[in-house]
């Protein structure tokens, strides 16, 4: 966070915009609204999409006072744009996880799981780090690893990997304890495993 902090102070001594891609980590993913509100600042400008339609194609660029005249009728193009239903399912999704109170289950939740594979993997070869913040973690191993995808699917567990050696675990933000004891109980092993061979 401290590096967030100081790009916002880099930026605003240069007069500069600072913009902030929130298109994956944004709208409620780590806990809160945006991933960079953990670091106490504001952006300039913000790429959203994904999380923000519940999968329904979207995407919006937010301008705060500093950017927004910048872009004027005809400046910037989009694919998605004017698209009624597109839009409602915007409106839909944040009413819905306001209602529902999905940042809040996304830190708890996520807090949990962190802490069942930090648990889980604490002192094992192999683990360079766990990290992430709500419902979007990170295990990073000291080798190459996608060999575990099929392994957790074959296990009833879906996962990517990124990188080459971090385990990307982005689960939707309705995840209950329970679940994410399910996750760990699938994937400890597994990481166990692969590391020991």
């Amino acid at each position: 966070m401290d590096y967030l902090r100081d790009v916002r102070a880099l930026c605003d001594e240069k007069d500069w915009l600072m913009m902030i891609d929130e298109v994956q980590c944004g709208m409620g993913r780590t806990g809160k609204w945006f991933a960079h509100q953990w670091a106490g600042i504001k952006a300039d400008v913000m790429p959203l999409a994904k999380g923000l339609g519940s999968g329904m194609p979207i995407a919006a660029v937010v301008a705060g006072p500093k950017a927004a005249n910048i872009f004027q009728p005809g400046s910037h193009g989009t694919t998605f744009g004017g698209n009624p239903l597109a839009m409602r399912a915007g409106v839909e999704t944040i009413r819905i996880m306001e209602k529902d109170g999905l940042l809040e289950n996304a830190a708890r939740v996520g807090a949990h799981l962190k802490a069942r594979l930090e648990q889980g993997l604490a002192g094992v070869k192999g683990v360079k780090e766990i990290r992430g913040q709500g419902l979007m973690l990170g295990i990073e191993l000291d080798k190459a690893c996608g060999v575990l995808t099929q392994r957790a699917a074959d296990a009833g567990l879906l996962i990517s990997v990124t990188a080459d050696s971090v385990i990307r675990m982005v689960p939707p933000l309705i995840m209950t304890q329970t679940e994410a004891d399910q996750v760990a109980d699938i994937l400890l092993p597994l990481v166990k495993t692969f590391l020991a061979e």
